[in-house]
């Protein structure tokens, strides 16, 4: 019989304040599918790194006096850097490329770009090792340490950290920013939650003030306010979780499959999407329910 009344009061209630239900609804959502976009960015971010790491390589450059003295890099001092490089912890392998070879992966990366491509000349390419690293941990004490070894041969060195470095800024920007602006948006959806339950409890006070006479509790009186936040809240939780599988498709899908394509950025799946869910229905559940609660406590006395 309770639980009969609750749920009629609670229907009762969303249809007389429906405009603020729709707004409560909205914000909600809105709150709720950047947090979990947020947390989307995250999981990407984190697979991503893990692709990095197992692929990320250096370059040391042979300087072209080594480079015509030694062409196949089998005499001091390039031999020395080969023997020494393979030496140190965590290398994985060292491939030695020639000129040759050089200028064909140079042509190869340029295909696509004639203009470029075609001002390519043999030769002009330096030779290199080609060092990957089976612990990523000790990329950075590798490349520091013969990163100037210029009595070895080296002329430069080619760090594919820079690269892993601005992309994974670009996405703790992105994962900052959608965080910002949740976080704007939920001070909003407290206040409205607020100014809601303020005006459902004001418009039923003659319902409120006749239960208790006739012995209801206070917190039986105030339940119905408090569970109207939460379906409105859940209703939210449940469009923005519906707003993160359409973002899969139409952004993460679509925009970003080039960069899948060459896998350069994890792919968000709909497991991701399902793992990020139940926090925003958890999310939603506190963020109304403490906030129904604690204005019902202070601002509603009877």
């Amino acid at each position: 019989m309770r639980a009969h009344f609750l749920l009629s009061e609670v229907l009762n209630g969303l249809r007389r304040n429906v405009t603020m239900t729709i707004a409560m609804i909205l914000t909600t959502a809105i709150t709720l599918g950047m947090f979990g976009g947020g947390l989307l960015v995250i999981q990407m971010a984190d697979k991503s790194q893990k692709i990095f790491l197992d692929r990320v390589e250096m370059q040391f450059f042979i300087n072209d006096a080594v480079s015509e003295a030694d062409p196949n890099c089998r005499e001091a001092p390039c031999s020395v850097l080969r023997t020494d490089i393979e030496n140190e912890p965590g290398v994985g392998s060292v491939t030695f490329i020639d000129r040759k070879e050089a200028f064909e992966q140079a042509k190869q990366t340029f295909k696509d770009n004639p203009d470029i491509a075609d001002n390519i000349r043999e030769g002009t390419i330096p030779a290199s090792l080609k060092v990957r690293m089976s612990d990523p941990e000790q990329f950075g004490a590798v490349l520091d340490k013969y990163s100037d070894r210029k009595d070895l041969g080296v002329d430069g060195v080619l760090d594919q950290r820079q690269l892993v470095q601005r992309i994974f800024s670009v996405l703790d920007g992105t994962r900052n920013a959608a965080f910002a602006i949740a976080i704007v948006l939920a001070v909003a959806a407290i206040l409205l939650i607020v100014n809601t339950v303020q005006i459902a409890a004001f418009t039923r006070r003659t319902e409120v003030s006749i239960m208790r006479l006739v012995g209801a509790t206070r917190w039986f009186t105030q339940l119905p306010f408090l569970l109207e936040s939460v379906v409105a809240a859940l209703i939210g939780a449940f469009l923005a979780i519906g707003g993160l599988f359409t973002a899969k498709v139409l952004f993460f899908d679509n925009a970003l499959r080039d960069l899948y394509g060459v896998n350069i950025l994890a792919r968000i799946g709909v497991s991701d999407v399902l793992f990020v869910s139940p926090w925003l229905i958890i999310g939603a559940i506190l963020l109304s329910g403490v906030t129904a609660y604690v204005t019902l406590r202070v601002y509603v006395r009877e």
